[in-house]
């Protein structure tokens, strides 16, 4: 069933903002306006078959919702720059912090729903926890420019007087799934280990550097990006049907809450090609190994308290499908 709402999806040739296109589509919604830099072919498939009524650049978003007569329903916010060992804080301020004000701006201004991207890179080291209480915020120490920005938003968000009707700011933790492809460097642990397989047939982890963690052990929430769709799907159906209260409105964890090891994570993905698992360990590059993180596990009480209770893919469950219906023959969400 098509659904006439207008809905506007930042950062939609990306990972996680195609897949939410996708999902988007096949739950009735078609009238999305696509925001993103659109001039990377490398992100072409990702976005290119996704039903939409534009395609706006992330330069030109500002003049569009000036001179536009559509009438916008909500906006999903998940583009950013999420390149972790980018050390230049001015690139995070423009794109995470500057921009992010802008859409909350203009949300607040014309009352319009608003679901942004957080991330659980705000948590630093994890001294404080991992809870997405407001009390804490202010006292996150994130270990990198990228968690920063996140953070700076977060804060700046809580602190204004007006906000639009509705809004939540949700802290990915650790996301893996199709689609990113692209992303190189910065793409999950199972896509580097899926091509280390292909072609070595081993995969390289790094070595702990850490007292109390041994090689591989280093532990993260890692989540399927099916999971992340569809808690955003219900929170986008909530809000428009105004069925969210404005006491909801807030920062969110969207992990699964439960933390596993990269061992786990790689011995999941050998399985999903029927390959028993051989592993290497390796040092840890200098330039990230006094910023590396060696547990993360989300505090999911909060999304559950305000009603949602779906069940989150396990680990073993998500790398299979990720394996077997998207790597292996190379699919697109």
């Amino acid at each position: 069933m098509t659904k006439d709402n207008t809905i506007i999806l930042t950062g939609a040739a990306g990972f996680i903002g195609s897949c939410m296109a996708q999902h988007l589509n096949d739950n009735g919604y078609t009238n999305l306006i696509l925001v993103d830099d659109f001039g990377h072919e490398s992100k072409r498939k990702n976005w290119e078959n996704k039903e939409r009524v534009a395609c706006i650049e992330r330069k030109e978003l500002k003049d569009f919702l000036a001179e536009t007569t559509l009438s916008v329903d909500l906006i999903i916010h998940l583009g950013a720059r999420t390149d972790t060992t980018e050390f230049d804080y001015s690139i995070h301020q423009e794109l995470n912090v500057d921009y992010s004000q802008f859409i909350w701006n203009f949300c607040t201004e014309k009352q319009i729903p608003l679901i942004y991207a957080s991330s659980a890179a705000t948590y630093g080291d994890g001294e404080l926890g991992y809870n997405d209480d407001h009390q804490v915020v202010e006292e996150l120490k994130p270990l990198n420019p990228y968690g920063i920005s996140k953070n700076e938003f977060d804060k700046w968000a809580l602190k204004q007087p007006s906000s639009p009707t509705f809004w939540t700011g949700l802290k990915f933790f650790n996301i893996y799934g199709p689609n990113e492809y692209h992303k190189g460097r910065m793409a999950s642990v199972i896509w580097h280990s899926f091509n280390q397989i292909n072609d070595s047939g081993l995969v390289k982890l790094f070595k702990s550097h850490k007292e109390g963690y041994a090689d591989g052990e280093q532990l993260r929430d890692f989540v399927y990006v099916k999971d992340l769709l569809k808690v955003i799907l219900w929170m986008t159906n909530e809000m428009l049907a105004e069925n969210w209260s404005v006491d909801n409105n807030g920062l969110y964890n969207l992990g699964t809450g439960k933390a596993r090891s990269f061992e786990d994570l790689v011995k999941a993905t050998f399985k999903g090609l029927g390959i028993e698992p051989k592993i290497e360990f390796i040092d840890m590059p200098i330039d990230i190994r006094d910023k590396y993180q060696y547990f993360t596990e989300a505090n999911m009480k909060k999304l559950h308290s305000v009603g949602y209770n779906e069940e989150f893919y396990t680990l073993e469950s998500g790398v299979y499908d990720y394996v077997k219906n998207y790597l292996i023959d190379n699919i697109y969400y």
